[in-house]
């Protein structure tokens, strides 16, 4: 395909991954960002010392911006209790953080959402929202179907959560409208069956995802960079399909409420392997559970932890696209670990590559990349990381001091 030159590169170039580029208002120095991943190291739902240093080591080590996951716009919108979630209490926290990262001389992303039908309600002693209500496997309790008068105050405290992310000196908000949180699980018509003005067609499903990043945008304006993670697919029988989220897509691009989209796929409430692929740590994940559910997972988790094989670029198929649909800059997710792939993507018209898991356990992999092109990631994939977010995310393969 002929690759879409990002904004400020000149015609029938190609971009270098490891040039400095600009991401809306922002300049960056390399094209490399380091993927939101939740880091469980928030027991009070606070910025820690712990926190501050999760995001200063790829800071340190090279990526151009790293991203803060995940800040909750409301208290019954984290995942679990301990868990950042946006309030006054927490600005003198995130400054901290901002500070610490902007003296490596890299930037800070900030994560904005809710957490909808994905919100543990047990441990955030509030109930879940989600479009339909119904009983809830994360908890084992009933959401509470969300009102329009919910969903108009989340709107409202995504704009007030990007105001305070303003005012903690970060340089952009990154905000979740994928894998099934609450403007995800509105965008899936498995999910969402309702007959309101929040429900039916896909404009209906889509008025949360679109009315709280034009809300963003209206309360910061040009002063920081806002890009949305959104899912391409839920990988589901009956979710988002393509089509529809690439129609999304077109809305959010039309609106120019966004200056990138981060392309992204799967469910954290019915298939999260169809995110990550590679192999599936049933066992580790059921250890981290209390007995109801670590029984439900380990006779039931095959069809909730699904293998998917892993493979290099493994979101490129389907996020090709959305590069030849769109002018909107584009972030590519998955599977990016080697100059190779970040070379490829270029190649192919995205403005940015997103690295998560191969960070956990090479920091300074980007830094050694830069160093040497011929670097290889020391990931093998195995996943084991993701069940560690309940004690401080971590590469359980290696000790980091």
């Amino acid at each position: 395909m002929t690759a879409v030159i990002p904004p400020g590169e000149p015609a029938g170039t190609v971009p270098d991954v490891l040039h400095p580029a600009r991401l809306g208002p922002v300049r960056l120095r390399n094209r490399i960002i380091k993927a939101a991943t939740f880091e469980g190291v928030t027991p009070d739902a606070l910025v820690t010392d712990a926190l501050i240093e999760y995001h200063r080591r790829p800071a340190a080590g090279g990526v151009a911006m790293t991203t803060v996951a995940y800040c909750a716009v409301a208290p019954e919108g984290r995942t679990q209790r301990a868990q950042l979630w946006m309030r006054p209490e927490a600005l003198p926290g995130l400054r901290r953080l901002t500070a610490a990262v902007h003296e490596t001389g890299a930037a800070v992303a900030l994560q904005l959402g809710h957490a909808g039908p994905v919100a543990n309600a047990r441990s955030n002693q509030l109930p879940a929202l989600s479009p339909m209500g119904g009983f809830n496997p994360v908890s084992l309790r009933r959401d509470r179907a969300a009102t329009p008068e919910d969903l108009d105050r989340v709107i409202r405290a995504h704009a007030t959560a990007a105001q305070l992310a303003v005012d903690a000196q970060a340089d952009a908000v990154e905000l979740h409208l994928g894998h099934n949180y609450l403007a995800s699980a509105f965008l899936s018509p498995r999910l969402n069956r309702r007959t309101d003005a929040f429900g039916g067609s896909l404009p209906h499903r889509a008025r949360l995802a679109l009315g709280l990043a034009r809300a963003v945008r209206e309360q910061v304006g040009d002063r920081i960079a806002i890009t949305a993670k959104l899912n391409m697919a839920d990988g589901v029988r009956g979710g988002l399909s393509l089509d529809d989220s690439l129609q999304v897509a077109r809305w959010l691009q039309e609106d120019g409420s966004v200056d990138a989209l981060t392309l992204t796929a799967g469910s954290s409430l019915l298939n999260p392997m169809y995110l990550f692929r590679g192999e599936a740590p049933l066992k580790e994940f059921a250890a981290q559970f209390p007995l109801p559910q670590r029984l439900g997972l380990r006779t039931l988790g095959r069809s909730f932890l699904r293998a998917y094989p892993y493979e290099p670029l493994y979101l490129l198929e389907q996020a090709r696209r959305f590069r030849a649909a769109l002018t909107l800059p584009l972030i590519l997710l998955g599977g990016v670990t080697d100059r190779a792939g970040m070379d490829r993507a270029m190649a192919e018209g995205f403005a940015f590559v997103a690295m998560a898991r191969a960070l956990l356990r090479e920091p300074d992999l980007p830094r050694r990349i830069a160093q040497d092109p011929a670097t290889r990631s020391l990931c093998i994939h195995c996943n084991r990381c993701m069940p560690t977010i309940y004690t401080g995310t971590r590469c359980p393969l290696i000790d980091i001091p």
